[in-house]
């Protein structure tokens, strides 16, 4: 459970309070009526399905977008006037799920960006630039050297200067947008510290995350919406996981919805291949070395890991992202072309990757054009493509995967995240893949999302072809058959359902 935030004198104001909020997009209600309050050095949550108002909230929260109705303040005193970059600066920061940090400038350069020299026509001093940078990284307790590309860095560490940015504008105030998505449990554990830390001298934090777990161990307070309404704000002692669901979906949780185990796939026998997929003495210097596993049609596999582990780029060499430098792959006993996403594709791979933003999406594409891509080709006769159908088949697409949209045309920018990455999905599902790789397939949606996708993953296994879910969530593996856990580049340990996550997490962390 999380610490108790440090008392702060009778009389002082909230860093940020926020009442009757309302904000339209045309005849769309993005918010109505929301409110948020948040004490100085409280870490605060803010949770919610896709769609249910936050990203709006978030906008205006740090001076984006201007609110049609409702009253806004920071420490007790109105909001800057809409526009004053500086202004907003010093009362608020995001941090985000997509770094904002420049990978090809210097930690330094990124600390100071448009702040580089004392004027606008005087000379930049580099070693007092980076002195500056030391100072307050030091002062923050970051330890990264600011003459270092920011490139080179880790996600943790972007994020711990991305924070430090903030904190030199003299914002006490900072969002945290899904910062744990990317990183594994020690990362977690270093930025839950550093928080912690931080919270102690009186910064205060909006923790956004579809991680309940991270809410319980990192926040003292939670505040849940729902269709663009604020719902509940709540201690998080007081507010139990049931409750929390409850909350934010606005339906009872099923009795055994958290207890859910799949029984053993069905055993094949006769001349039939009852391994769909085989990996034998796969190598990717790096990554990992020599391994080998194998899913029967029917099953779905977890390999569990956490970012070191090589569970990703295993997962992509399936898929041909990655050429490895020993071993094979097989599927249904042929031999896949390694190192090639069309020979994967052609051999009946299809993937899920990791990240929608920078793999899974063409964002100035439709719907429809972003869930067809892998079978264009064959949407028209002699290589052509015929818009017909290709609304047609997205149409198929769409109802399958429950994706919320106003149509085919629809600019995939303009869906939640949840229904860009079932577009993600349906993708992957549109070649009929007798294995599907699904890296992190819930990564970023709300809880309604994970439920509906890992059981269409599910349905993908039971037709008779097999699926491999890579991940760290624990949740993503309890929907499966067996999990295999890797550490450093090797499979340490196999699962039968029933695992406890002290049994997992302790051999994904090589104990």
């Amino acid at each position: 459970m999380a610490d108790t935030p440090p008392a702060t004198p009778p009389g002082t104001p909230p860093v940020v309070e926020a009442h009757g909020i309302t904000k339209r997009f045309g005849v769309t209600v993005a918010l109505r009526d929301a409110q948020i309050v948040v004490a100085p050095g409280e870490s605060h949550a803010l949770v919610g399905r896709n769609g249910a108002g936050k990203s709006t909230l978030v906008s205006i929260l740090t001076g984006m977008q201007r609110p049609d109705t409702g009253s806004l303040s920071f420490g007790g005193q109105p909001a800057p006037s809409f526009g004053d970059t500086a202004a907003w600066r010093a009362r608020v920061a995001c941090v985000y799920q997509r770094s904002t940090v420049i990978p090809e400038l210097t930690v330094a350069e990124n600390l100071f960006l448009d702040r580089q020299s004392e004027g606008a026509f005087r000379p930049i001093r580099w070693k007092q630039l980076r002195r500056r940078a030391a100072d307050l990284l030091g002062e923050y307790g970051v330890d990264v050297d600011p003459a270092a590309l920011t490139r080179d860095l880790t996600v943790e560490q972007r994020q711990f200067v991305e924070i430090a940015r903030a904190l030199s504008f003299g914002a006490r105030f900072i969002i945290l947008d899904e910062p744990t998505a990317k990183l594994d449990a020690r990362g977690i554990e270093r930025l839950f510290a550093k928080l912690r830390e931080l919270q102690r001298s009186g910064v205060a934090f909006l923790f956004i995350s579809h991680h309940l777990p991270e809410v319980y161990e990192l926040c003292t307070s939670v505040t849940v919406y729902r269709d663009a309404r604020h719902i509940v704000t709540s201690p998080v002692a007081e507010l139990d996981r049931t409750a929390l669901v409850e909350a934010m979906t606005g339906e009872s949780e099923a009795p055994d919805a958290t207890s859910t185990t799949v029984g053993a796939p069905e055993v094949h026998t006769g001349d039939e291949i009852d391994d769909l997929l085989t990996v034998d003495r796969l190598s990717l210097p790096g990554a990992y070395e020599e391994l080998s596993l194998s899913v029967r049609a029917g099953e779905v596999v977890g390999l569990a890991g956490a970012t070191a582990s090589g569970n990703v780029q295993f997962g992509e060499t399936l898929a041909g992202l990655h050429r490895p430098a020993a071993g094979t792959v097989a599927v249904g006993g042929r031999t896949v072309r390694s190192g090639s996403i069309p020979g994967a594709l052609a051999a009946g791979v299809g993937l899920v990757p990791e990240d929608r933003h920078l793999q899974g999406l063409v964002v100035g594409r439709s719907v429809a054009e972003n869930a067809t891509l892998t079978v264009t080709s064959q949407l028209g006769p002699y290589g052509t493509v015929l818009p017909s159908r290709i609304a047609a088949f997205a149409g198929r697409m769409i109802k399958d995967l429950d994706i919320r949209t106003p149509g085919p045309a629809t600019a995939v920018a303009a869906l939640s995240g949840g229904n860009q990455q079932k577009v993600v999905v349906a993708r992957a599902l549109a070649t009929d893949p007798q294995v599907l790789v699904a890296i992190r397939p819930t990564n970023g949606v709300d809880v309604k999302s994970k439920e509906f996708l890992l059981s269409r993953i599910r349905r993908h296994a039971e037709e008779g072809r097999a699926a491999l879910i890579v991940s760290d969530e624990l949740d993503d593996l309890r929907s499966c058959d067996r999990v295999l856990a890797m550490f450093h580049g090797r499979v340490v340990g196999e699962f039968s359902p029933g695992w406890s996550d002290e049994q997992l997490v302790a051999a994904m962390e090589g104990l």
